[in-house]
């Protein structure tokens, strides 16, 4: 079946495909010659990934998956939170989000941290599937690994000491939020008949 991924990210449509690429014919945005950028005014994770599910699959047809995903810090009120990827302002970048979180973390010791992500699919149809998968961490004070984007740099996970920059592709696979929230996914969907 192909499904259209409310995605240009590469990354994210990488990792999607990895992990639904053996059910789904997963497609980006940009592959399907759509276009599809709605206002996320949701305010939790999973309502944005519906509004970006739902705009995908009136634009293309195609039942379409989204993900919204992001970093809550503890000590922060669960910040950045669904403003993960637009933490640092309107032209927000990987490197000025991180900055600023680690200027806002300067005097925290309470390092504690989760990744959550939101998976929505919608069909042409009006069925909705949701399901959601979180991983825990510590906030570090320094950058360290060159995978992963976003905040993976400075996101530990302590049961291997490593970040999630530093991690194989094939672990971060299994463990990362969207891994588990994706696993939640196809367990739904075989449960509903769908796979």
């Amino acid at each position: 079946m192909k499904i259209l991924v409310a995605s240009n990210n590469k990354n994210k449509i990488r990792e999607i495909k990895q992990i639904l690429g053996d059910i789904f014919e997963p497609i980006s945005l940009s592959e399907a010659g759509v276009e599809s950028d709605p206002e996320e005014t949701g305010s939790t994770f999973l309502e944005n990934a519906i509004i970006k599910a739902r705009s995908g699959m009136e634009v293309s047809g195609l039942p379409c998956i989204a993900d919204d995903s992001g970093l809550c810090v503890y000590a922060l009120n669960g910040a950045p939170g669904v403003y993960s990827a637009r933490y640092s302002g309107e032209n927000a970048t990987d490197e000025k989000n991180n900055e600023l979180l680690l200027k806002n973390m300067a005097d925290v010791t309470d390092r504690r941290a989760c990744f959550k992500s939101a998976i929505a699919m919608v069909f042409p149809d009006g069925k909705v599937i949701t399901a959601e998968g979180e991983c825990p961490g510590v906030m570090i004070y320094e950058y360290r690994g060159n995978n992963g984007f976003g905040y993976d740099p400075l996101f530990l996970v302590e049961e291997y000491n490593k970040t999630f920059a530093e991690l194989d592709g094939e672990i971060k696979n299994k463990i990362s939020h969207r891994a588990h929230a994706l696993q939640s996914f196809r367990e739904k969907m075989k449960e509903k008949g769908i796979i």
